[in-house]
């Protein structure tokens, strides 16, 4: 009877020593739970700040890239502006040289003209010197459209350049 006995009573300190294991269980349940979500905390976060990170540089060098090409695009209008001003310079002097050889060219027949003895020759004179004139017009004028085609060839060339960079760069995919 004192066996039965005792099975029946459970013994204090056996359930003490079972509640104390227990709650030492669940608060270390508690403990890894918190430790396992505090590492799943932290690597999120470390995560995100990197994935900002690299957004924030992706954005950064974006703009660096864009101010760069804009740069670029100045430089290039200033370079053709500068092409066109002295181009325009070259142009309107070799017109002056030409008006300047014109009115002495003129200065020279009306004079002349004015030492001619018959009717027929200063009809002469003047086809010959209307002639000369001519000829000397549509060269210079050729003269001044090749100098124009040229100008505008060179002044067409850091734009040119310009836009074949503009189509490479936005022909490329976008970095992932």
């Amino acid at each position: 009877m004192t066996v039965t006995t005792m099975k029946a009573k459970p013994a204090p300190k056996l359930i003490e020593d079972v509640a104390g294991q227990a709650k030492e269980q669940f608060e270390n349940i508690i403990k890894a739970q918190q430790e396992q979500a505090k590492v799943q905390f932290e690597q999120t976060f470390a995560a995100t700040k990197e994935q900002v990170e690299k957004a924030s540089a992706q954005l950064l060098k974006g703009y660096e890239e864009l101010a760069a090409f804009s740069k670029e695009n100045v430089d290039a209008i200033v370079q053709s502006s500068a092409i066109v001003a002295k181009g325009a310079e070259e142009i309107g002097k070799e017109v002056a040289a030409f008006a300047q050889s014109a009115f002495e060219k003129n200065v020279a027949a009306g004079k002349a003209l004015m030492s001619v003895k018959s009717i027929n020759e200063a009809v002469e004179l003047q086809n010959s010197f209307a002639k000369q004139s001519f000829d000397s017009f549509v060269a210079e004028a050729t003269r001044i459209q090749e100098l124009s085609v040229k100008v505008a060839n060179e002044a067409f060339a850091p734009l040119t350049a310009r836009l074949n960079a503009a189509v490479s760069t936005l022909s490329k995919p976008l970095a992932a």
